[in-house]
């Protein structure tokens, strides 16, 4: 990924019992973190402060690679307690019924994690509980995703009870190497290269009562979630455009009036904002489809034409063209100097 310039945060909750998780699969941390210049001291600091998105996303990232566990992200999020997501967290355990818990949830989960987006969406009688992260230069992020919904899965547990079952996942990702880790995690189907991140579930009685409600205690967090909830800084226009591309690139080329749509904005009038950014939505598609691109061709279960599809070329020699004109070669070649 390059130098880690992303400014947004995460919670340090979110890498609670990292450290011992690392060393009970007998990865070095120390391996993991230096070279991101992350303290791993500060990741006992569950309490407060915050982990540079970036820093965080790659630390993941890097633990599944050093340690030969592709899986990783998916084990850490399974085994994480529902009472350790920090005041976000505590909100949701605390509120007086599960739809509440679902509502506090979505709206407070900025505080939790910035340049991130999550939505509950109602459709055809299910729920899909949506992640993603916006920053879409946060390219490689597959250890993310698996940890983020895991970690959902167990909260949505904890509201509706152990027999809680999911219909479908939906992972944004390529279809990884090995699937069967997902099997047991999410015992329900889970489907790659989708446009977001999603658990999808039936809501089931929304006015039933937390388990843990505590109408004191919710009460007081939300109070303090009202107090932290000072003005932050917005994601760049240009990353939300990305951000959008990238979701719906597997689709097909999006149209510029979706992503417009998709924003609340009229198609000339997001026409005109790049424009006076010094940008154009055509090169802000061809941004997005070399940069993972360059991420797809080193995942070698991975066939060109799948790639192609994923950067949504309806054929592989659109893709292959596009190939020769980023980097002075054909996806082939570029493969083959990459696995040397």
């Amino acid at each position: 990924m390059g130098q880690l310039t992303v400014q947004a945060q995460v919670s340090s909750v979110a890498a609670s019992g990292l450290l011992p998780f690392l060393g009970g699969i007998g990865a070095d941390a120390d391996r993991v973190m230096g070279p991101l210049g992350v303290d791993a001291g500060r990741l006992s600091m569950v309490a407060e402060g915050g982990i540079p998105l970036a820093a965080y996303v790659e630390i993941m990232e890097r633990a599944a690679k050093l340690s030969g566990r592709g899986d990783f992200g998916l084990r850490y999020g399974a085994q994480f307690p529902a009472e350790q997501h920090g005041l976000v967290g505590d909100i949701m355990l605390n509120a007086p019924s599960v739809g509440a818990a679902l509502r506090q949830f979505v709206d407070l989960f900025p505080l939790h994690q910035e340049a991130s987006e999550v939505r509950l969406v109602a459709e055809g009688g299910l729920l899909r509980l949506e992640y993603r992260i916006i920053d879409w230069r946060i390219f490689e992020r597959r250890q993310d995703a698996e940890l983020s919904l895991a970690m959902f899965q167990n909260l949505l547990r904890r509201a509706y009870g152990e027999h809680f079952a999911l219909e479908e996942v939906h992972f944004e990702h390529p279809v990884p190497e090995c699937t069967a880790a997902h099997a047991e995690v999410f015992h329900a189907p889970v489907f790659f290269g989708q446009r977001t991140n999603a658990l999808v579930f039936r809501p089931g009685d929304l006015r039933r009562t937390m388990p843990g409600a505590d109408a004191a205690s919710f009460a007081r967090l939300t109070a303090e979630a009202f107090l932290r909830r000072l003005p932050r800084g917005r994601v760049p226009l240009s990353d939300r455009v990305r951000a959008e591309i990238r979701s719906r690139l597997p689709e097909g080329s999006p149209p510029l009036e979706n992503v417009a749509e998709a924003m609340g904005l009229a198609r000339w009038t997001l026409q005109r904002r790049l424009n006076d950014m010094g940008l154009t939505y055509a090169g802000a598609v061809q941004d997005v489809r070399r940069t993972l691109a360059e991420s797809y061709l080193r995942f070698p279960h991975l066939s060109l034409s799948s790639i192609a599809q994923l950067l949504g070329y309806a054929e592989l020699s659109p893709f292959s063209r596009a190939c020769k004109r980023w980097f002075g070669a054909s996806p082939e070649a570029i493969r083959a100097e990459w696995e040397e």
